[in-house]
């Protein structure tokens, strides 16, 4: 992923560059959106009815954040969603599948700047798959766990439980986009309402193929999403006294799962070793010293349980962040942030070799999988540098560093087991990006 959002950048510098001499308007927007889309994963169908069973049902729903920038005309942006399949029940296990993307969309729009927006894209991207039969109960302690994990089957392709860096294999759409601004009352920003409709496909076929069976259609299908989020339009700024930027975040964390370890090795398994980072993305932006945004980033430790055996433990992080700026000093800035999220936990312990279907579907005893969610805060202070481009200075470059500190709330449990020297703990991370 991070190879991704660096031609991402690389893109928007290079449409900036060309378009730095003419341009007059310009717009930056950031949203978050909701949808349904239709997938009929035929091949599997077909077994689980050759078996007695009711088909899966071909309909996902799907959650997503994005960032876009208008320059005139042309639209460049980022989309980073996940999108979770209806589950059914087939002998007393939960049979489900959900998959991730992070998209880089090109477009055009059909309209003039102004509040109502139309516009066509073209998405690029990398995804993830994850298809699971698990029971519908978790087990309630560790050690019972540890000693009889294979209670399901769990097949992943570009395992982003492993890190971030794992997303891959090539996925496109293609749609329209309205949208349409709403004053907010004694602010400069408008609130953006937004509607898409398009179709999402993988262009390349038996890409998404998994123990023999295919998932192609696990990422494709009509879909219609509507959100809403803040937009930046220049026409109510008389000077440029506004920005909203997007960056890639790298984070390394003082934590480690020490207890959850001990639990490992007692049972023969072995240690996760070294600490936990995170590779995400920040949309961050700035009205007269206030600053607001999103953080969204993986958290991920990963190794082999045993010879025959691998597992991985991850946390998923999105923040709601307000702050203000204390300090500006030319292109130098410091602030303060403060941050309110949702993260989960997941602990997967899965069997290196599985058979193929249908022998899985009839025999699904090899792997095993905890998880839980809760809620996060964090206070950080920040610091950024951002090196213009253009001779005009309509953007920078941001190359940025904070320091902060988690703490979840409750303390997380896994298998009765409070995870919170690997939930809870200091950090720093590093971030590159661009600001309008």
């Amino acid at each position: 992923m991070k190879y991704f959002l660096g031609i991402l950048c690389l893109y928007l510098l290079s449409l900036f560059s060309v378009q730095a001499q003419e341009l007059l308007e310009n717009r930056s927007t950031f949203y978050a959106y909701t949808g349904t889309s239709g997938a009929n994963l035929s091949q599997f169908n077909a077994l689980l009815v050759d078996r007695g069973y009711s088909p899966l049902v071909n309909r996902y729903r799907s959650y997503g954040l994005g960032y876009q920038v208008r320059m005139n005309d042309f639209i460049g942006g980022f989309e980073l969603s996940q999108h979770q399949g209806t589950p059914s029940e087939i002998d007393g296990l939960r049979l489900d599948y959900r998959s991730s993307r992070a998209m880089l969309n090109l477009g055009y729009s059909l309209t003039e700047e102004g509040k109502f927006q139309l516009i066509h894209y073209l998405s690029m991207g990398l995804g993830y798959l994850n298809f699971q039969m698990l029971p519908k109960k978790q087990e309630k302690n560790l050690d019972a766990f540890l000693a009889d994990p294979g209670k399901g089957i769990i097949l992943r392709k570009n395992d982003i439980q492993k890190g971030t860096t794992y997303f891959g294999n090539f996925l496109t759409e293609i749609g329209f986009q309205l949208s349409y601004d709403l004053p907010i009352p004694h602010r400069k920003e408008a609130l953006v309402l937004v509607a898409k409709a398009g179709y999402a496909f993988s262009p390349f076929e038996e890409n998404w193929k998994l123990n023999g069976v295919n998932f192609d259609n696990a990422q494709a299908g009509a879909f219609f999403r509507v959100g809403t989020g803040i937009s930046l339009p220049d026409r109510n700024f008389f000077y440029k006294d506004a920005s909203l930027g997007i960056a890639l975040i790298r984070g390394f964390h003082f934590s480690k799962p020490a207890q959850f370890n001990s639990y490992l090795e007692r049972n023969g398994y072995s240690p996760l070793e070294g600490r936990p980072s995170n590779l995400g993305l920040r949309i961050l932006g700035e009205t007269d010293g206030l600053l607001y945004g999103v953080d969204v980033y993986n958290l991920s430790m990963k190794g082999k349980a045993s010879p025959t055996q691998s597992h991985s433990l991850n946390s998923l992080r999105v923040y709601a962040n307000t702050g203000i700026k204390f300090f500006q000093y030319k292109n130098l800035a410091f602030g303060a942030l403060g941050g309110l999220g949702y993260g989960n936990l997941r602990y997967t312990l899965t069997q290196d070799l599985k058979p193929s279907f249908p022998q899985a579907l009839d025999r699904p005893h090899f792997d095993g999988y905890l998880r839980n969610f809760g809620i996060f805060f964090k206070p950080e202070l920040t610091l950024e540098f951002g090196i213009p481009v253009t001779k005009r200075k309509f953007f920078d470059v941001l190359v940025s560093g904070s320091l902060g500190y988690e703490q979840a709330f409750p303390g997380f449990k896994l298998g009765g087991l409070s995870m919170n020297s690997f939930q809870s703990g200091p950090y720093y991370s590093l971030g590159v990006g661009i600001r309008p």
